[in-house]
């Protein structure tokens, strides 16, 4: 199907994520080598808070939901968003400006991953919902807008570990300040970009302005049943109320056993079932649209391993390009944040031929149901992970292996991530009541929350030297060892996602 045939709203968003993602990315792309060779943590220290920046960035979209679909709306999410991000890479700039004084420069670091966790939470789930609403219900290009949507994500995602990996990462840690302030350069254009444009393409189907009204008024029942289910259900509220705060109480107890006093782990992993269950608990949902939110939940549970695996990128996977891959390419090393582009590079290609080829198999009554496509991105990256096994086998600590390797693992990666990522918000957006726009796209990055949380657990585990580590009792001596978690790990959740995944065809109830 021709892009051309698409709103023009969504090339504002198209660009507008592309600048913000840029924004994202280029700071991540550098930050791991801030933490370890600036700040000068030790591995296990820079994952840890790697692990739980990325892990909030991803949970406080709950909130930033919340308060755009009760309060706010779109649009003024999007600018104070916007606006917190760039107060956030700001102070990433002063952090790296202040190397002199280590204790004030990790606070400002602290502060600025504040405001950027803060910022990404109102800005990141109003974009994604704000893209359905450019189409009818059930209109047919609504795969077809969120992989083109995915695409200007990673248009951002790839330009920027280029630039600021280059102006960022030059073996001086007093410049990675250069790489955190093109960051914030390009949030500041952002929000100049969003504003100056949206009143002119944010239109729905019927000619309506997009983003104004918040969504929970559009999908609000009639006052006279909502006012029916009040007087008749006073008594089960309470209720509801009492039992999400004994799961919270007990859960947080749990995880403290679990996790002892490492509070954002409780935080994640605790909202991760409290939030999802509250939603089930509301009266005003029927039983088809409680089955369809199952199936949501359902398939958020296994995206946690694929995603948990996937962001190694901005962690394990860039020490070990920096520390273990020969990057040197005729004469000339490449910078090891640079091999963080490979993946959007390779999303940006393959996003433009999957819609097509989607489309083909549909044609021909073949097309996976997204399920079977989330199942799909599974296997793809437990074979991405297979194949740097080879490379690493009985390569000895301190060799270098070509980058070829890891071009290969984000190459099959990124075929993964093109069958689950943005069919998965297609999919949250077709099956989610309206009332519950922002705030089920919250809870669909929640599950990403907790994957990018226990991604930094898993990179902890990255090997060094004179330290024994393990996972379960299976000790992790070498990178062998270290990739091998990640191909059982997905593959396992691969086919146990195919199993289910007819079961979750039909509680989709005829949803595509």
């Amino acid at each position: 199907m021709s892009n051309s045939k698409h709103p023009k709203g969504l090339y504002l968003i198209f660009a507008t994520s592309t600048a913000e993602r840029f924004s994202y990315y280029g700071m991540r792309a550098i930050f791991i080598l801030f933490l370890t060779q600036a700040l000068l943590f030790d591995k296990e220290n820079a994952a840890s808070i790697y692990g739980s920046y990325t892990g909030l960035v991803y949970l406080t979209p709950l909130i930033g939901g919340y308060v755009a679909d009760k309060f706010w709306g779109i649009r003024r999410s999007v600018f104070w968003g916007a606006v917190m991000m760039a107060v956030g890479q700001f102070l990433m700039f002063f952090s790296a400006s202040t190397l002199g004084n280590l204790e004030l420069s990790k606070w400002l670091m602290y502060g600025g991953l504040t405001f950027l966790i803060m910022g990404n939470g109102f800005f990141k789930p109003t974009m994604s919902s704000l893209v359905g609403q450019l189409y009818e219900p059930g209109d047919k290009q609504l795969d077809s807008a969120y992989t083109i949507y995915y695409m200007g994500v990673n248009v951002g995602s790839f330009l920027a570990p280029l630039i600021c990996g280059y102006f960022g990462e030059t073996g001086r840690p007093e410049d990675f300040k250069w790489g955190f302030l093109i960051a914030a350069i390009v949030t500041v254009f952002t929000v100049i970009l969003f504003e100056t444009q949206k009143n002119k393409y944010l239109y729905g189907p019927t000619g309506e302005a997009l983003g104004i009204i918040p969504d929970a008024k559009k999908g609000q029942p009639a006052a006279s049943t909502s006012a029916q289910q009040s007087t008749a259900n006073p008594n089960k509220k309470k209720r509801n109320y009492l039992l999400l705060t004994v799961l919270a109480i007990v859960l947080a107890v749990f995880f403290y056993w679990c996790f002892s006093n490492d509070w954002i782990s409780i935080g994640i992993f605790t909202a991760c079932i409290v939030f999802p269950v509250s939603i089930l608990l509301d009266d005003s949902l029927t039983k088809i649209e409680r089955d369809r939110i199952f199936v949501i939940y359902i398939i958020a549970f296994f995206v946690i391993f694929f995603w948990a695996a996937y962001e190694q990128a901005g962690a394990s996977l860039t020490l070990f390009a920096a520390e273990q891959t020969n990057r040197n390419i005729l004469g000339w090393e490449m910078p090891a944040s640079w091999i963080q582009s490979f993946n959007p590079f390779f999303v940006v290609i393959l996003a433009a031929i999957m819609p097509s080829v989607w489309g083909a198999l549909n044609k021909r009554g073949k097309e996976p149901s997204s399920p079977t496509k989330q199942a799909i991105g599974l296997l793809m990256l437990s074979l991405g992970y297979l194949v740097i096994c080879f490379g690493v086998h009985g390569v000895q600590p301190h060799v270098k292996i070509s980058f070829l390797w890891l071009a290969a693992l984000y190459f099959i990666h990124t075929v993964g991530e093109i069958a689950l990522s943005p069919i998965g918000l297609s999919m949250v957006n077709k099956l989610t009541p309206v009332r519950f726009a922002s705030l089920m796209m919250g809870i669909w990055y929640l599950s990403t929350a907790t994957a990018n949380k226990f991604a930094g657990t898993l990179s902890g585990l990255y090997p060094e030297d004179g330290k024994v580590k393990a996972l379960l009792g299976y000790r992790i001596e070498t990178m062998f060892d270290f990739f091998m978690v990640f191909v059982v790990m997905s593959a396992v959740a691969s086919l146990i996602l195919f199993l289910l995944s007819k079961k979750l065809q039909k509680m989709m109830h005829g949803v595509e």
